[in-house]
């Protein structure tokens, strides 16, 4: 065999084209997302991977900082097959690119939403959807707000064990845990047409959101809260956020404020295939925290989250 007929290799940046599943060994070569093209040209991108590698925000443990890096190594048991239960697949459908990370100045904590927001604003000026791996959950504030100058106030689906909708009137504030406060009251959302699944800790005041704890999708199981989702934010343009906490720690130990009690990712993917038809206009998956879980399981189900959400885009898009 000649060095012409090997593999190809490093194919996050060696293929020349977009679309198509691209098979490399998991364990070699550069990451990108299930080696798709890393590359930061978005002409005739469909839908944009990004990284936010911004932790500064939690209230507990750090370390979602490494979440983009971790899942993208670990997204590359997924560039072999089409994605399991979907009659579409998105690496075939549609046009995805890994667009890297956001950068920012890490010594001038007060200018990243700004450069959260413009980094998204990108994406989307140039006609592609934004999918963004976290980093904390704070980064989804900034992201909404790109969002709605497209769209107008969003619906919103967030899977999470925690409301963040806790009162902040500190419009200065930086902080995971009131980010979706801050988002109703600047008018990015719309809370009547929005839900919080998994929800398992005590908030006094939901602003208006709809909520289905987590008891909620243990009692009434993942089916039956896939149609209540579906329901409730109805064609409406709408954003899924994902914290990871909104598994089980037994299934997500690598975050930075874990709560007993979550959802199973059994759970989690049936919900997530059962509400294929919504109008999902981008989504994001944050708080996974690689130093909290040696197993790598955290990113492996960060990296099935981020696919399924291509996977919903390619639905619309196939629609």
């Amino acid at each position: 065999m000649s060095i012409k007929d090997l593999p190809q290799n490093d194919v996050a940046i060696t293929r020349e084209e977009i679309r198509g599943m691209m098979g490399e060994v998991s364990y070699a070569g550069v990451t990108s997302f299930a080696r798709c093209k890393y590359t930061k040209d978005l002409t005739g991108v469909d839908v944009a991977i990004s990284g936010v590698p911004f932790d500064c925000s939690v209230t507990h443990r750090s370390g979602s900082r490494f979440g983009p890096r971790q899942i993208r190594e670990m997204s590359a048991m997924l560039a072999w097959d089409a994605p399991y239960g979907w009659p579409v697949n998105p690496f075939e459908a549609l046009s995805i690119v890994d667009y890297g990370d956001c950068p920012f100045d890490h010594g001038k904590i007060h200018e990243v939403p700004a450069a959260i927001e413009h980094h998204v604003r990108t994406i989307l000026e140039a006609g592609a959807a934004s999918v963004i791996m976290g980093g904390d959950h704070f980064i989804t504030l900034p992201i909404l707000k790109a969002h709605a100058e497209k769209h107008g106030p969003v619906s919103f689906i967030q899977f999470d064990a925690h409301s963040d909708t806790w009162a902040d009137d500190d419009p200065d504030r930086i902080d995971h845990g009131t980010f979706m406060y801050h988002a109703v009251k600047r008018g990015y959302v719309q809370p009547a047409s929005s839900v919080q699944v998994g929800i398992r800790t005590t908030n006094p005041d939901p602003l208006g959101v709809n909520t289905l704890d987590a008891r909620f999708v243990h009692e009434h199981g993942p089916v039956a809260t896939a149609k209540r989702i579906k329901e409730i934010v109805g064609d409406t343009p709408t954003y899924i956020t994902f914290d990871i906490d909104g598994l089980d720690p037994a299934f997500a130990p690598g975050t930075g404020t874990p709560v007993f009690g979550g959802l199973t990712s059994g759970q989690v993917a049936i919900i997530l295939r059962d509400i294929a038809g919504i109008n999902i206009i981008g989504g994001d998956v944050v708080e996974v925290s690689p130093p909290y879980d040696t197993s790598g399981a955290t990113a492996v189900a960060g990296s099935q989250i981020v696919l399924e959400l291509l996977c919903l885009l390619a639905n619309k898009h196939a629609a």
